[in-house]
């Protein structure tokens, strides 16, 4: 009769990934993850829906029958049960089988399982990602020390669309779609970034023209960010290399380049 695995050790297979039993659950894990996504993706195709929906409705409680009995275990192994239901694990792995029975009264929204996919994110504890976690470091203070740049850059763009939708609104009237400085500057915002819809467009001469000019500083406005993050991109990347630089062991002096034979401050060969 086989013995099965106390508390303390179903805890280590559940929660920890540095063994074969709990890297294999895991895995499992990951695999029922990806196999209910698919279910829901066929599910909404209508062909597949029509032939096969009774299976796959089969599947879908299957998996979130699954995924409540891992949920409800994880509750229980928990030494910290309340940090863990309000961890953002803990509400990912709650809002992965919350869509299917809330399905039962509300139609549609079995769909929501999709959310389910963050859930891959554990992906990076499998696969040993966590020495990638520098660089999203990087990334991440580039972004911050670019935060007030964008804001400023963001309240610019706002102030051209308002100006560019008003003139058009005086300029095009409802007659040719711009009923209002509301959907005129939908229509600015549409044709500033390029994607140019074509559901309202500019009859007049005079309309044809602004509407020519704010395509061109479309062009130039998308660049901007752009830098802004690339700049500040390349200057965390090389405050993050300077972290992690030679040391001397004659001067002690850190943050030295990788790629330096000598110490730049006494001399010495590193």
């Amino acid at each position: 009769m086989p013995i099965l695995p106390s508390k303390s050790r179903l805890a280590h297979i559940v929660f920890e990934h540095d063994d074969k039993a709990s890297k294999n659950f895991d895995l499992a894990i990951l695999i029922l993850i990806l196999g209910s996504l698919i279910v829901v993706i066929l599910d909404s195709e209508p062909s597949i829906y029509r032939d096969y929906h009774r299976e796959l409705l089969i599947l879908e409680w299957v998996f979130t029958g699954l995924f409540t009995v891992e949920y409800g275990l994880r509750i229980w192994l928990s030494k910290r049960k309340w940090g863990y239901i309000f961890s953002f694990y803990g509400l990912v792995d709650l809002l992965a089988i919350v869509p299917t029975f809330l399905s039962l009264i509300l139609a549609g929204t079995q769909f929501l399982v999709v959310i389910r996919a963050l859930r891959l994110l554990r992906v990076v504890r499998i696969l040993k990602l966590g020495r990638y976690m520098k660089e999203a470091e990087v990334l991440k203070s580039a972004l911050k020390a670019s935060k007030l740049k964008i804001q400023l850059f963001l309240g610019t763009v706002v102030t051209i669309v308002l100006i560019a939708g008003t003139l058009m609104f005086i300029v095009e009237g409802p007659e040719s779609g711009y009923t209002s400085i509301g959907m005129s500057m939908y229509w600015a915002i549409v044709t500033l970034t390029t994607v140019g819809f074509g559901d309202i467009t500019p009859l007049t001469p005079l309309g044809k023209f602004l509407a020519s000019v704010i395509m061109l500083l479309g062009y130039a406005i998308i660049a901007v960010p752009t830098g802004i993050v690339t700049s500040e991109l390349a200057i965390a990347n090389t405050k993050s290399k300077k972290k992690q630089g030679k040391t001397c062991k004659n001067c002690e002096s850190k943050g030295l380049d990788l790629d330096a034979a000598f110490c730049k401050y006494c001399g010495k060969e590193i």
